[in-house]
Parts: structure tokens; C-alpha cells; sequence
């Protein structure tokens, strides 16, 4: 018994350190299919990027929550500077992520409102991933009893929401975009995960999505400052 005990624990052992796992992801769905092409002659304009990163899972959470700067994806800021390439007249801008703790600390809230007020316009990204918390138990579950030798696949639903507001604090243009990715645990797979990681395949997923609608609010010319209107040359 001691040496089949031994047996099966070696065995044990063994399939999981050769388990892997390979994430794959779909085409971003709201695609606008553009090409970066810059509008010329437009005037320069100041732009705060507000983002909030969301998280849920679904049967567990009752809301989506908030992330903390410890949880939303790494680099983000980089992802945010880069895409920022698409737009022809951003002239001053800023950037501001809402963490949960801000209703609460005076600093925070007296910070954005300083940032609206300083910058003309103001572009308001929101990331959503969402899971289910039955799918993902079901699969755990699934991995445990068949030693990972069983394909096992875990999806990860990505949303991005933006809305563009001009220099009164008015919407004038809504976005929306989609994306998944599936992670599939299985043994054997580690000679493929080098090709195909989580980190990349969501890091991916979140270029495209700035890219991408940044790319149709440049096309769209969203990002003008109206002149005011002297009411003396009124009719």
C-alpha cells in the first residue's frame, strides 16, 4: 500500500507539472474596421481620459466592482500613451482612473475635479470583464477529476464602453466594443503556452480596443471645441 500510495502521488506530481495551458481570443466584436488615417487642419485640443476598470462574476458578484490600481491589467498606462497616436490635434491631456477608494478620500474627488475643469474635453473609458462563477466551477471540477487530461475551457468576456463629452460637460458620442478570451487547461499543452498566454492575449484584446475606437472618434471628428457664440451677432 505504502508503495502504490508513493506510486500515485509521483503520478500525481508528474500530470500536473506537465498540465499547461493555451488562451486563445476572438476578433473584437463593434469593430470599425478603419485604418489609422489622420484628419489634418483640426485646432489643438486638451482631453482628459477618465478609465474605470470593472470586474464581475456573474452568479457571485451583485455588481460589477471596481478594480484597484494593484488589479487592472499591467502597463495599462503605456496601452493608453500609445494609442493616444490616433488622434491629429490632442494638444494638452491628462489621464485619471477611478479606484472605489475615491468615494471616500477628499484628495481623489478634489483631483478629478480639478482635471475637468482644466481640460476642454473629456474621453470616459470603462473596461468590464466578466466570468461565471458556475461555468468556472464546473470546469475546476471537471480538471480535478480528470487530471487535466481533459480539455478544459475558461472564458473571460472583456466589454469597453466609451462616451466623449465636449467643452460644456454635454455626451455627444458613444462607443462599444467586445471581446473574449478562452483559456483551455489540459496536459501536455505547456509546449504551447509559451505562444499563447493569458497576459498576452488580454494585453492584445485592450490595444485593440483603444486603438480601434480611438481610431473612429478621429474619423468621426469628435475632438473640436466649439467657438462660443457672441449673443451681440444673434439676429
Amino acid at each position: 500500500m505504502i508503495v502504490n500510495s508513493k506510486s500515485l502521488s509521483t503520478t500525481l506530481i508528474l500530470i500536473f507539472l506537465l498540465s499547461g495551458c493555451a488562451t486563445f481570443r476572438t476578433e473584437i466584436e463593434g469593430a470599425s474596421g478603419l485604418e489609422e488615417q489622420k484628419i489634418m487642419g483640426a485646432d489643438p485640443v486638451d482631453v482628459l481620459f477618465v478609465s474605470r476598470h470593472l470586474v464581475q462574476t456573474k452568479g457571485l458578484d451583485a455588481i460589477p466592482k471596481l478594480q484597484n490600481q494593484y488589479q487592472i491589467i499591467r502597463g495599462y498606462d503605456d496601452i493608453l500613451l500609445d494609442a493616444t497616436k490616433e488622434f491629429s490635434n490632442l494638444n494638452r491631456y491628462a489621464a485619471y482612473t477611478e479606484f472605489s477608494s475615491d468615494m471616500s478620500d477628499p484628495k481623489r474627488i478634489a483631483l478629478k475635479d480639478s482635471l475637468m475643469k482644466s481640460y476642454a474635453l473629456r474621453i470616459v473609458m470603462e473596461v468590464r470583464k466578466e466570468k461565471t462563477f458556475s461555468k468556472y466551477f464546473l470546469g475546476t471540477i471537471g480538471s480535478v477529476v480528470s487530471l487535466t487530461l481533459l480539455p478544459i475551457p475558461y472564458t473571460q468576456e472583456y466589454y469597453f464602453d466609451v462616451e466623449v463629452f465636449d467643452s460644456q460637460g454635454r455626451l455627444t458620442r458613444t462607443y462599444a466594443r467586445s471581446a473574449k478570451t478562452t483559456k483551455w487547461v489540459e496536459a501536455f499543452l505547456l509546449p504551447v503556452y509559451p505562444f499563447h498566454t493569458e497576459k498576452r492575449k488580454t494585453e492584445d484584446i485592450y490595444v485593440d480596443f483603444l486603438h480601434d475606437v480611438f481610431r473612429e472618434i478621429e474619423a468621426d471628428k469628435v475632438l473640436r471645441v466649439e467657438e462660443p457664440v457672441d449673443p451681440s451677432m444673434s439676429p
